[in-house]
């Protein structure tokens, strides 16, 4: 083999495995990912309280510390001025179980009663999710999913 075609294989050599290096370092610093999202929304019913029930797949390449949820009218304060992680601060969290891998079903289910439904506008409603994973990068994904009061 002539010393012209060694040199163009062991350069492309380092190039390819310095590709995949940083490819892979790469996909270990991915932001956490939601999947799946779903609402589903009953309304009270004479002397049964409703619900709201979240559920949704989280996948976080150094695992999810926590995943708070939260319920907002469309026609809010939020829709004009968008969702932020300061909003998220104090909202509560859904309960995560393993699901495989780097992923984790998440879900989030509160009662509904009848004055909870009686004093919330009608209509569309947004759920947002705010992931935040052990490292310490976060995803907020204002409208993960939707029901209507």
């Amino acid at each position: 083999m002539s010393r012209r075609i060694v040199v163009s294989v062991a350069a492309g050599v380092v190039v390819l495995g310095g590709a995949g290096a940083f490819a892979l370092a790469y996909a270990g610093d991915q932001a956490p990912a939601l999947a799946h999202s779903t609402a589903r929304y009953t309304a009270p019913d004479g002397d049964r309280a409703g619900s709201l029930t979240f559920t949704t797949d989280v996948t976080a390449s150094s695992e999810v510390k926590s995943v708070k949820v939260l319920a907002w009218p469309a026609h809010s304060s939020f829709a004009k001025k968008g969702m932020t992680v300061k909003d998220m601060a104090a909202v509560e969290s859904s309960v995560c179980k393993p699901s495989g891998g780097d992923s984790q079903r998440c879900t989030y289910k509160v009662p509904v009663t009848r004055a909870d439904a009686e004093g919330s506008p009608k209509g569309l409603w947004h759920v947002a999710v705010l992931v935040t994973a052990k490292d310490g990068d976060m995803t907020l994904d204002a409208k993960a999913a939707d029901f209507t009061v």
